[in-house]
């Protein structure tokens, strides 16, 4: 189905991050899955190449592009060659945002270049041991000590959790007020913020997942972002993006295999004739097509109404509901028509069944995306 949402411009830029993606990523993807993680290379030269914060502002060293198809695009191009450690949609859409919206000028001026440039990883750090979804249970906490707090607790589940040089923590902040929380910025290097192992997760092999402890961790008051108790609230506001950039990524995802399926059931044979010559196969594939499509109308206008600032949190909650779910069942459905080869590593739809099945848990859980709809419908 034609897509009428992008301009010129943003095909040229589509072509542009494609062309990146062909020369610095696919090259080096099974060194980066056996390592466990990226390289910080990629890193600087995507800054070289302006693609970390198109939106930032010139003066921090952006390109100003305050549209959000360029981290659709973005999202989209890296779901179409199945890379899901190079997570560069979480530093520029999901992390930084936080800073340019709550941070103070000394804080935009003493970070963001850095972050455009690709010399400061960023990650975000709110799910625990203990508490996922539910953001209010978590345990970690920030005292006040005067010209610092003190940060104690551990989480979970990281992205970027080792090259991270900055992380936003979130923290309890009033032990009467389930829902007074600060966001910090915790540095490479601070006294007391330890890293865990890289966690062995069933796919996202290249991601660097850890867990993140902070014992006595001393965090200037420089390094609090806005309110230190009104950190619930900046979460809860940066959300819609997080879950519209999630559906971003999972449709063009579930685009991405579906092609890997075709092209195997035009060339594989079964009884002398290709696999796509059955009906069995030319009905699920048929589905697939249609679902893919309706799902992708609806993600761009959900774009077009977030950079208009009128997508609503239950409707973003709808998008991230409905497109992992369906990445969930078209690579489920992938692997089947592959049959014993789709079990195997080595093919495309098995790496890209295992990565998909984390989608419909982070960000908030498809059960949590239910609770937000129908919260929204006044039931």
């Amino acid at each position: 189905m034609q897509r009428t949402i992008f301009e010129i411009e943003h095909n040229l830029f589509r072509d542009a991050f494609s062309a990146f993606l062909k020369k610095e990523v696919l090259p080096h993807q099974d060194d980066w899955e056996a390592a466990g993680m990226v390289s910080r290379e990629v890193w600087r030269k995507a800054g070289e190449m302006g693609f970390l914060l198109p939106w930032a502002d010139e003066q921090y060293g952006g390109s100003a592009l305050k549209d959000f198809r360029y981290e659709q695009i973005m999202a989209e191009e890296l779901a179409k060659i199945n890379e899901a450690g190079f997570m560069l949609p979480l530093h520029s859409a999901l992390c930084a945002p936080y800073i340019a919206e709550y941070g103070n000028a000394e804080q935009k001026a003493r970070w963001l270049p850095g972050i455009i440039k690709g010399e400061t990883i960023l990650a975000v750090a709110m799910t625990e041991p203990s508490a996922g979804s539910d953001l209010a249970g978590m345990r970690t906490t920030a005292v006040d000590k005067g010209d610092h707090y003190v940060l104690n607790g551990s989480k979970v589940f990281i992205s970027n959790g080792l090259l991270a040089d900055l992380v936003i923590v979130a923290a309890k902040t009033d032990p009467a007020n389930k829902h007074a929380m600060g966001l910090f910025l915790v540095e490479r290097g601070m006294e007391g913020f330890e890293r865990g192992k890289n966690l062995e997760k069933l796919g996202m092999k290249s991601q660097d997942t850890a867990e993140l402890f902070f014992n006595e961790v001393k965090v200037p008051k420089e390094n609090l972002l806005g309110d230190a108790t009104a950190g619930f609230y900046y979460l809860m506001n940066m959300l819609a993006q997080e879950r519209l950039t999630n559906a971003c990524g999972a449709v063009a995802g579930a685009e991405a295999a579906l092609q890997v399926t075709i092209d195997y059931v035009r060339e594989r044979k079964a009884f002398d004739r290709p696999i796509s010559h059955f009906q069995n196969t030319r009905f699920k594939l048929a589905e697939m097509r249609t679902q893919i499509d309706v799902a992708q109308v609806f993600v761009d206008r959900c774009v077009t109404d977030h950079n208009e600032k009128k997508l609503s949190p239950e409707v973003a909650a709808e998008a991230k509901l409905f497109t992992t779910e369906l990445l969930g069942k078209v690579v489920d459905e992938g692997v089947q028509l592959h049959g014993g080869w789709g079990y195997m590593w080595e093919y495309p739809i098995c790496k890209m069944y295992a990565n998909a099945r984390i989608q419909r848990i982070f960000a908030g859980t498809s059960e949590i995306m239910k609770e937000i709809i129908s919260r929204g419908m006044q039931l």
